[in-house]
């Protein structure tokens, strides 16, 4: 069963991974001309589109493949790296403030960590109280509320004089400029930021790419012996991550006051290695729990990573950049999740907790490039990131 789960965990992800690959990478890169609220819009209601399509399947009890149905509209949607790409985009733009942009895309995170958690715990009790059904209806109508507040009362930060006014272009043309805006986030940008933004979308990649992988076998290695955890104890488990996010956040906002953006990412870093080394090894319910604690900053590394990337980059290029970010966290969430799912089911017969040992290993991979930054010439003023002056300087010669 545990192997069955895996693989058909792993099938889902890949089909709506390319579909919402690609609507995030148009959607919030044309968020610099077009508008932000797009980007939120759009996946929420794919989202509510499929909460809609999981009620129909459980209260007629319709086959699992059903789910990759859904799975491959919601990516048609966007999916949550559109919706997550477009929001830290708008963080970006009502942001003037450096040390603010950090300390607010963290809030970001925090907030999607902590209703994470708070669902997970209340799940559990959800679906015994009420079933699967009522669940999803739940989660609809979370979706239609949602949905109101974007579209009639949130104010949009690019101004509608700036888009609404434009002559109407064909999808090719819309399609040449999504490209083009990125291609020439790279191609103008002087030789040490430009790789600068490539050596810290690496970073941010691998990094994401062991943490997605390592976290996401959690409820399967707590489902399976000697743990054998129910569906509240696993609800237990998805909250502890609750209070993971709330010191993350706090990790960052004080560190941010004395330490450089890259320390708080070694810290962060460091902090993942020490809950996946303690989690391969965690036999009991205490232990389990337990993990959570050498995690508690682990959470840190990617808002931070986040606000790296965009003290890099220019105010219009915002959402170019976000649209690199969300289209990584798509691949690389998909192909995490794919390759530590069937890593998992193919060592838990003889050791589970080999794929926590993998993904903390692979850990070392972002930590020796943030080393090499240090060690180089980058060490200096070109990651303190970020130079405020030379973007000024470069706004007031494009104005």
């Amino acid at each position: 069963v545990q192997e069955k789960a895996s693989v058909f965990n792993m099938q889902l992800d890949l089909t709506g991974a390319v579909p919402s690959l690609i609507v995030a990478f148009v959607i919030v890169a044309n968020g610099d001309r077009q508008g932000r609220k797009r980007s939120l819009v759009l996946p929420s209601t794919g989202a509510l589109t499929a909460n809609i399509c999981l009620t129909v399947l459980s209260y007629f009890s319709l086959p699992l493949s059903v789910l990759f149905a859904v799975a491959f509209v919601t990516g048609l949607f966007g999916s949550m790296a559109t919706f997550l790409g477009g929001g830290f985009a708008f963080i970006a733009d009502v942001c003037h403030d450096e040390k603010q942009k950090t300390t607010r895309i963290a809030v970001v995170d925090l907030i999607f960590g902590v209703v994470s958690g708070l669902a997970g715990l209340s799940s559990g009790y959800f679906l015994r109280g009420i079933g699967f059904t009522w669940t999803f209806v739940t989660a609809s109508l979370l979706h239609v509320i949602n949905i109101i507040y974007i579209v009639f009362f949130l104010e949009d930060t690019v101004g509608i004089s700036e888009f609404q006014h434009e002559a109407p272009i064909s999808c090719k043309e819309l399609l040449k400029e999504t490209f083009s805006g990125v291609y020439m986030l790279f191609k103008t940008a002087p030789y040490k930021k430009r790789i600068l933004i490539i050596v810290l979308l690496f970073t941010f990649m691998t990094y994401l790419f062991t943490m997605v992988g390592g976290s996401s076998l959690f409820t399967l290695y707590e489902l399976d012996e000697p743990l054998c955890w129910n569906e509240v104890y696993i609800g237990y488990g998805a909250a502890a991550f609750t209070s993971v996010s709330l010191t993350s956040f706090l990790g960052v906002y004080l560190f941010s006051k004395c330490l450089k953006d890259i320390y708080i990412v070694f810290i962060g870093m460091f902090s993942y290695i020490g809950g996946m080394v303690m989690a391969a090894f965690a036999k009991t319910t205490l232990l389990m729990f337990l993990v959570r604690v050498p995690s508690l900053l682990c959470f840190m590394p990617i808002p931070v990573l986040r606000s790296m990337l965009s003290k890099v980059v220019l105010t219009g290029e915002q959402g170019a950049v976000f649209a690199c970010i969300a289209c990584l966290e798509v691949v690389t969430g998909t192909i995490s999740l794919s390759v530590f799912n069937i890593l998992y089911a193919a060592t838990v017969a003889w050791f589970s907790g080999f794929s926590f040992l993998l993904s903390a290993g692979l850990c070392l991979i972002p930590l020796a490039v943030l080393c090499w930054l240090l060690c180089t010439s980058w060490s200096g003023e070109d990651l303190a990131l970020l130079v405020p002056e030379e973007v000024s300087s470069i706004e007031s010669v494009d104005s």
